[in-house]
């Protein structure tokens, strides 16, 4: 009885704080019929633009997400768009937007950048609901200058050798001791960080699916016939959760010189 309450609060606490995330994949769904239509002067990307910043509005006015927590969002949004904008480009073509949008930033619709605020969100929430502490966490210096490196491959890859199998190898080195605490119904747990990333970067890939099958974005593979994302963009998810988390952590909380990282009493 008491491990079916626990797991039944532990769920409950991680949908509350993937709640952006969930909503806005129930939002592709449910507008994937309206395709390429024009309704009274908008597209579906704008309509998903509107629904995203209602989210947004909700959750501060319902105190569901601190402006502390709004703000550090932001700037993931900001970074991400950057990166959108250049791996959009013709010329690079990562990936497209197939549908049309009245607001957009040259290739990317606007509300693209909503989904990365998504997962900046879902850490940012997950700190407070879990009431989560980090122990052996490395100095910010070392994770700042891996996740900007990551960011930058992103990009860089395309006229340099790829170096994600470095960024890889870095990343276990520096977090192979880093362990999460979190509180839940009174108890202490204790996760080692990496699988906890391994695993989130794998709900991502999910969610991936769903939001390229309802054609939200398309990769080159998937604009004659949809099929599953390679299991290769895994890794590309694990960096970019490295690198939301850096700067959730960096703005949200306090690293003492002993390696253990705890959540600012007061974020607004």
């Amino acid at each position: 009885m008491y491990l079916l309450r626990f797991t039944s609060l532990f769920v409950f606490k991680a949908a509350s704080a993937a709640l952006f995330g969930l909503l806005l994949l129930i939002a592709f769904a449910v507008t994937a019929p309206m395709g390429s239509h024009e309704y009274y002067g908008f597209f579906r990307y704008d309509y998903l633009l509107f629904y995203a910043l209602l989210i947004q509005i909700c959750l501060l006015c319902l105190k569901l997400e601190t402006w502390a927590e709004a703000r550090v969002i932001a700037l993931f949004h900001i970074m991400a768009m950057g990166m959108e904008v250049f791996l959009t480009h013709p010329a690079i073509a990562s990936w497209q937007y197939p549908q049309p949008a009245i607001f957009r930033l040259w290739t990317v619709p606007l509300f693209a950048g909503f989904m990365y605020s998504a997962v900046g969100s879902f850490f940012a929430r997950s700190l407070r609901l879990y009431q989560v502490s980090f122990i052996a966490l490395p100095r910010f210096g070392n994770m700042l200058i891996l996740a900007l490196c990551s960011y930058i491959n992103f990009m860089s890859k395309f006229f340099i050798p790829d170096i994600r199998g470095v960024l890889f190898v870095w990343s276990v080195v520096i977090f192979w001791k880093t362990r999460l605490h979190f509180k839940l119904d009174g108890r202490e747990l204790h996760l080692p960080m990496l699988p906890v990333l391994m695993v989130l970067a794998f709900l991502i890939w999910i969610a991936e699916n769903i939001s390229t099958f309802y054609k939200i974005w398309l990769y080159p593979s998937q604009v004659d016939a949809w099929h599953m994302v390679g299991w290769t963009k895994l890794g590309s998810w694990y960096l970019l959760l490295l690198l939301s988390l850096v700067l959730v952590l960096k703005i949200l909380g306090h690293r003492k010189q002993d390696g253990s990282w705890k959540l600012h009493p007061v974020q607004d």
